[in-house]
């Protein structure tokens, strides 16, 4: 059986995490997850992550690294989390969800992650808490801005 790819968007933003309200399948729905969606024949994931969000969520973004896992999500279909970047734009929900929140890493807990989600949020969460934690390029101190993307090249989410 050939394994389809969904690939997951842990997309960060000054320190927080996003997450979806699905909307649909109704099986699924008033639960929350990465938004991403199914790699396309042929498309690269990190390719199939930029995509997604800008179907689903109207957005640009960059695939920063991949979380380690994958998790089944069904027969033929495992999901990737890539940690990913926000270039340009506000998050809606466009397609499948019908709200969006940004989580700080202490808020992770408050909504009810699909559970094929949880590992990558958690891994997510210890990422952003390790990031406010980081010095300032300047040398100034922990930062202030609650961390966020680094721009120094570092990989951080």
């Amino acid at each position: 059986m050939t394994v389809r790819v969904v690939v997951g968007g842990a997309l960060c933003h000054e320190g927080r995490l996003l997450a979806a309200r699905r909307s649909a399948p109704p099986e699924l729905a008033g639960r929350w997850e990465l938004p991403g969606g199914k790699a396309e024949p042929g498309e690269s994931v990190p390719d199939a992550l930029v995509r997604e969000l800008r179907e689903e969520l109207g957005v640009e973004a960059e695939p920063l690294e991949r979380i380690p896992g994958e998790w089944p999500l069904r027969p033929g279909l495992v999901l990737h989390v890539w940690t990913a970047r926000l270039l340009s734009g506000v998050p809606a929900p466009l397609e499948d969800h019908d709200e969006l929140r940004w989580l700080g890493p202490e808020e992770l807990e408050s909504v009810d992650w699909l559970d094929q989600d949880r590992p990558a949020v958690a891994e997510a969460g210890r990422r952003l808490r390790q990031d406010g934690r980081r010095p300032r390029q300047d040398g100034g101190g922990p930062r202030q801005d609650g961390g966020g993307p680094r721009q120094d090249g570092g990989g951080g989410a």
